[in-house]
């Protein structure tokens, strides 16, 4: 366990989500769930509510606990254990929440945040389009003012909650004319004040959390569900995208976690040819290897949450964890299906329910391919912008570079360091 890594506070919230996974959620939700029997999970969102779990980071007046990012990481793990699907359920009210908590006006957190917390309202959010998922400031769906209100057209897709949930966060264009950075706006839209689904997903995993396809067609949305500025799209999307793929990194650990102890298990009782089958190094390496990966994805993922705390820029750090975490997380799955055999195929263990379940966090919150686009733009971006800080700008293969390169370094060589 990761116990040195965390303070008092932390192994205190994380043992009190480990007692309500165990205690708290019946089996038979999960299953009911997964057979597709359930469409929502409210009654998670209620039993986590009632024992004050949801919005950890939150105010308390609001109903959260004034946590930390790595409590609530150290929350998610245990949730993910769960599976994909009631994860996402816990994560909600905490990505929606950010962008009302920093964003939204006295009213809008009174309304919205505190009956979220309380378990009294269900969230959801409006991303991705038929269009295009990862290019999301290409969104077609329009706000256009009309006196005090914002008349909304438009469809977004793979909604979770899509059914089931009271309301959305919705990005909509508001600026036909600026660069799409700076056209969008977002804005807390109530089912019943127009939003109809479309169609439901049948999806290979992350079942029962009601993921559909939502449509707006001319609905009015009152100027006082505009979240933030006019425009200002942009600043609450990056905000809310740190929960986002921050919850997405923390959850399949938990998963890979309980597969790993299932196949440790099963690896000490099963015999083949004289003995059980944990002796084997083709068995135990890959326990090893995937212990190893989780461990390491732990740790990006608690650096990320504790810079995440300081409120400085984390984007890197957290697509870092996002992308190590969700494979780190499928490959403990996949290996683990692998020692238990053909009996891991079976809905006998839950290792295939976890395997179609852990293949989507690769996919959502931004595809582990535009998290590595990411990482890539900001290492240069960090590098680069310290190297012209230093004067560092010059070409190094045209003639007499390397010489005034050197000429640098010898001046102060710990400049070159790596941060």
């Amino acid at each position: 366990m990761f116990d040195v890594l965390l303070n008092e506070d932390e192994r205190s919230i994380r043992d009190e989500v480990r007692r309500f996974v165990r205690d708290k959620v019946e089996r038979e939700l999960i299953l009911a769930m997964d057979s597709k029997s359930k469409e929502y999970p409210y009654e998670f969102i209620k039993a986590a509510a009632k024992e004050n779990l949801l919005g950890l980071r939150f105010p308390n007046e609001y109903g959260g606990r004034n946590l930390g990012w790595v409590s609530e990481m150290a929350a998610l793990e245990e949730v993910g254990v769960l599976g994909i699907a009631l994860g996402c359920a816990f994560s909600l009210p905490s990505i929606v929440g950010e962008a009302i908590n920093k964003f939204g006006t006295l009213e809008q957190k009174k309304e919205y945040l505190l009956p979220t917390l309380q378990g009294k309202k269900i969230c959801g959010e409006g991303l991705t389009e038929p269009r295009g998922g990862s290019d999301f400031f290409g969104t077609n769906t329009t706000a256009i003012k009309q006196g005090d209100t914002f008349v909304v057209n438009g469809e977004k897709r793979f909604v979770a909650g899509g059914i089931g949930a009271d309301y959305f966060l919705v990005y909509a264009k508001t600026n036909f004319v600026a660069l799409p950075h700076e056209s969008l706006s977002a804005f807390l839209i109530d089912r019943d004040m127009g939003v109809k689904v479309e169609e439901e997903y049948e999806l290979m995993g992350c079942r029962g959390m009601g993921a559909a396809r939502i449509v707006m067609k001319d609905l009015e949305v009152p100027e006082s569900n505009l979240v933030g500025k006019i425009d200002d799209g942009n600043s609450i999307f990056n905000t809310m995208m740190v929960p986002e793929r921050l919850t997405s990194a923390a959850g399949p650990i938990g998963m890979g976690r309980a597969a790993i102890e299932i196949a440790v298990r099963y690896a000490d009782k099963r015999e083949a040819f004289g003995r059980t089958i944990k002796k084997y190094e083709a068995i135990s390496f890959k326990v090893a290897d995937c212990t190893t990966k989780l461990d390491a994805a732990r740790g990006l993922v608690y650096r990320a949450a504790k810079k995440a705390d300081t409120g400085d820029w984390c984007r890197k750090e957290v697509s870092q964890a996002k992308v190590f975490a969700t494979e780190a997380g499928f490959t403990a799955v996949h290996e683990a299906m692998q020692i238990l055999g053909g009996i891991g195929y079976t809905d006998v263990y839950p290792i295939e329910r976890l395997y179609r379940d852990a293949r989507l966090a690769t996919i959502w919150t931004g595809s582990n391919e535009v998290q590595r686009l990411i990482i890539q733009n900001e290492v240069f971006r960090e590098i680069l912008s310290e190297d012209r800080s230093l004067k560092r700008d010059v070409e190094l293969d045209t003639p007499g570079a390397h010489k005034a390169e050197e000429k640098v370094y010898s001046e102060d060589p710990k400049k070159y360091y790596p941060t």
